[in-house]
């Protein structure tokens, strides 16, 4: 196998990792786990205020999985019986040789061992490298674009970047992939935008989902006072647009509605309002190789070591029991009297989005 991060492939993870179907992964609330979002790189060139923070410190490389590595892992649960993954960050595409991975899962989708490939970007590199995701096999893409206003756009990521995601998002569907909207929905800030977004993405197809700001790592700002329940929202977009409950699934957490007869749908995540953790078939795995089993909870496993060893296989299935035995049965975000509860150290970008 070919070699693109100075990984030695002759032993440990990295080699040819394309073991038989194994015992699949149930945790212990009865949750057969399917789907995996996998961070490739802690990096990002925007810095979105809800996510980092403006002076953020990164991670040294020798802690970051090699690309081999992260293959490896993939087909291991592949091999569980996971059937989606989607790269996150981050930004997945700022890691050098991105195409690299996903060319070889997409080669996995190909082939019937996964069912797709998918990553979630900010759009500033969709531009350029749009048509060859689609040639590696991603058939949509989640973009995250929280305003259209050039301005809130530059106040929100702290830079002036909206012209190159909206022709990032404009080359994307040039290239025959899906693209979903993601919007952080931020009160006094992007609230007002909302009902211009869905007008937008239905007038373009994009799909649209508005999600529920979490209290995650050390920010700048107080979460609340940016805190929008979308419980309120969706009585203010039925005054405008024709909603109609949808049992559309794309395989993350978000309750859709159909806009307008099917131009295009609305999916809300609601981590606080509404929370979807009875239906969680997912885990994140970090760039550094650490599964977290929820996202608003800081009990790990670390699998870098076991993918670094010789016996890296027998390793590898040993600790995922142990995680998917250990996975909680929620998470612990609230708002109780005006402020969030459940804050986990760790910031969105370290676990994935």
């Amino acid at each position: 196998m070919a070699t693109v991060s100075g990984c030695n492939t002759s032993s440990g993870a990295g080699g040819d990792a394309s073991p038989n179907k194994t015992a699949s992964m149930v945790d212990p609330f009865g949750r057969r786990i399917t789907y995996v979002r996998l961070s490739v790189t802690d990096r990002c060139d925007l810095r979105c205020r809800y996510c980092m923070a403006e002076d953020m410190v990164f991670l040294p490389k020798p802690e970051v999985l090699t690309l081999e590595e992260m293959l490896s892992l993939s087909d291991a649960f592949i091999a569980r019986g996971v059937d989606r993954i989607r790269l996150t960050g981050g930004e997945p595409l700022v890691r050098k040789n991105i195409l690299w991975l996903i060319r070889a899962l997409g080669a996995r989708v190909r082939d019937g061992r996964l069912r797709e490939i998918t990553l979630t970007t900010n759009g500033t590199q969709l531009p350029h490298m749009a048509h060859d995701l689609a040639a590696a096999g991603v058939r949509r893409i989640n973009v995250s674009l929280d305003t259209r206003d050039r301005e809130t756009f530059a106040e929100v990521t702290r830079r002036d970047r909206l012209d190159r995601v909206l022709a990032g998002v404009a080359a994307a569907k040039d290239a025959g992939i899906t693209v979903k909207i993601n919007m952080v929905a931020l009160k006094g800030l992007n609230d007002h935008e909302i009902p211009d977004m869905l007008a937008w993405c239905a007038d373009e197809g994009h799909d649209l989902t508005l999600i529920e700001t979490m209290p995650m790592g050390s920010i700048d700002d107080a979460r609340e006072d940016r805190y929008l329940p979308l419980s309120g929202v969706l009585p203010m977009l039925e005054e405008r647009f024709s909603l109609i409950p949808s049992l559309h699934r794309t395989g993350g957490p978000a309750r859709y509605w159909d806009v307008n007869g099917g131009a295009s749908r609305l999916g809300l995540i609601t981590p606080l309002t509404n929370n979807f953790c009875a239906g969680c078939n997912r885990v994140r795995v970090t760039c550094t190789g650490r599964i977290y089993m929820c996202l608003g909870q800081g009990d790990h496993v670390d699998l870098r070591a076991a993918l670094r060893s010789e016996d890296w296989r027998g390793q590898l299935d040993a600790l995922l029991d142990k995680a998917i035995g250990a996975k909680p049965e929620g998470h612990d975000f609230a708002v109780s009297s005006g402020r969030m509860t459940g804050t986990v150290d760790r910031h969105m970008s370290v676990t994935g989005g």
